[in-house]
């Protein structure tokens, strides 16, 4: 076995959400045993698609830029009808907050290397492949849980437990853990390929609205393409598997060279944990949610997920803030969560109709509305929270603090490399305050010169003198600066319990 059997926290599952998580607490200082069953890294390609906040929680690592040579920016994403009328075209954003391109496709085997690389580098983190976790126990101080590896059964001690074990979670199971089901669950096959030279694979991401047999079309990272075909009625797994089922089904799209890299069967759900903390055993990723793939929202999620733990985890391990903060996570996350579930089982149920009547009857309305100039969807952008921990009711607070940049290429300035990691307090003007653990700029120093239009608009905007802005980049609340220090104190505080 490793080095040490007791950390601060244990991570069950190293995928992408595990792998994030770890890397965010170990760079807060907070010591990590991270286990994942199998003993490499997935070699094949499944989640394709990365938003701006992910990309900004990859900078906070130090991985954004290696992730971004594996992948290329969104393009349109367009629905089209059997006959190839446009049904619905949703454009990338030119601009938005986080100081990225609107999204990427993306290479995931590339990304789970680059964060586990992350892991190697840091001397708190403790990663054991080949381990699986088979149950624990909770008490008062921590919890217990008992694991399996190649030189027999273990135990491990940790402060918290976080389940990033995926769909079928060992961890929720083992608390218990109920669903939420929105009744979507549809059969596709996806089918993963890499592009051979001379071949011709579409430059846009598609929908093929088609009842005889709606199909997904879109980029994946560079070199590479993926197909998604819903299976019918009555049509066997197996059977769809087969290669001469798959080159059937790619023929249609004259598309040249690929050869099959990867090929698979899923059921596209909307599922949601109802408890994702119990005690000291915490879910995130999949093992808390599931999203169908038509808004490429189910990696985003889980990564949100690590980001806003992270930090709550490291104030209550390391700083000594009250464990009730940890309540917030599912407050804040699960809202944003069912709203992306929602948006991709309205685009799910807009593409997997099989009816002919209906689909002609929803071609139509959706070509009115796109002749009539009407908005093809909501914002994808979830609205700011409601509740957790933020200051309620001051302008801005819950919603995502922007990252202004200057410059061009490799060397664009962000904000967020220049002011580091942790909690910010930025001002309109000098103030003479201070605070453990937060970063006090005002907008005329130097450090953040390059961005102060930026900053200062922002402010503006607001009406206000200053914005204290969260370790996750979340907007904490906005007011004077005294008071927002105040305020954050208070949040983060340990309760006075009685005796």
């Amino acid at each position: 076995m490793a080095a040490f059997d007791e950390c601060d926290v244990l991570i069950v599952g190293l995928g992408p959400v595990g792998a994030a998580l770890a890397a965010l607490l170990v760079d807060a200082g907070v010591s990590v045993i991270a286990i994942d069953r199998d003993t490499e890294i997935y070699p094949m390609p499944r989640a394709v698609h990365l938003d701006h906040e992910i990309m900004r929680i990859l900078q906070q690592l130090g991985v954004a830029e290696q992730v971004r040579r594996n992948a290329r920016e969104l393009p349109a994403y367009e629905f089209r009808a059997a006959d190839g009328q446009l049904l619905m075209c949703l454009d990338p954003p030119a601009q938005t907050p986080s100081g990225w391109a609107a999204g990427y496709m993306f290479h995931q085997p590339s990304l789970e290397r680059a964060l586990r690389d992350v892991l190697a580098g840091s001397p708190l983190a403790d990663v054991r492949l080949g381990c699986a976790f088979e149950r624990l126990t909770q008490d008062a101080e921590g919890v217990t849980a008992e694991i399996r590896d190649a030189d027999g059964p273990a135990t491990i001690r940790a402060n918290y437990l976080v389940g990033c074990d995926g769909g079928s979670s060992a961890v929720r199971a083992a608390t218990g853990g109920r669903l939420f089901d929105y009744q979507f669950d549809e059969p596709w096959l996806v089918v993963d390929v890499k592009v051979l030279p001379g071949a011709r694979t579409p430059d846009v991401n598609l929908q093929i609205c088609d009842p005889a047999r709606p199909t997904t079309c879109v980029l994946s990272g560079p070199g590479r393409h993926r197909w998604e075909f819903m299976l019918l009625p009555g049509e066997a797994v197996d059977a769809m598997l087969a290669d001469e089922v798959i080159q059937s089904l790619i023929a249609p799209w004259d598309c040249g060279p690929v050869e099959i890299e990867r090929r698979a069967v899923y059921r596209f759900h909307g599922l949601v944990a109802e408890t994702w903390r119990q005690q000291r055993v915490l879910l995130a990723g999949d093992a808390a949610h599931q999203t169908p793939p038509f808004a490429g929202q189910g990696m985003c999620s889980g990564l949100r997920d690590a980001a806003n733990l992270a930090w709550k985890l490291a104030a209550v391990l390391r700083d000594g803030a009250d464990e009730t903060l940890l309540d917030t996570y599912q407050a804040e996350r699960e809202p944003h969560t069912r709203a992306l579930i929602e948006l991709a089982i309205g685009m799910g149920r807009v593409v997997c109709a099989l009816d002919p009547a209906a689909a002609a009857a929803r071609d139509a309305e959706m070509l009115a509305r796109r002749a009539a100039g009407a908005p093809p969807l909501p914002p994808i952008r979830p609205a700011p929270f409601a509740t957790g921990c933020i200051l309620a009711g001051s302008p801005g607070a819950g919603g995502m603090f922007p990252q202004p940049t200057a410059g061009e290429g490799v060397r664009r300035l962000r904000l967020d490399d220049a002011l580091g990691g942790g909690a910010w307090l930025i001002t309109r003007a000098p103030a003479p305050v201070s605070a453990r653990g937060v970063e006090v700029v005002c907008v005329q120093d130097d450090l953040i010169a390059p961005f102060r239009a930026g900053v200062l608009a922002w402010l503006e905007a607001q009406d206000a003198p200053a914005v204290l802005v969260r370790p996750d980049r979340y907007v904490f609340g906005t007011g004077e600066p005294a008071a927002l220090l105040a305020a954050w104190d208070r949040a983060l505080a340990p309760l006075q319990r009685a005796a």
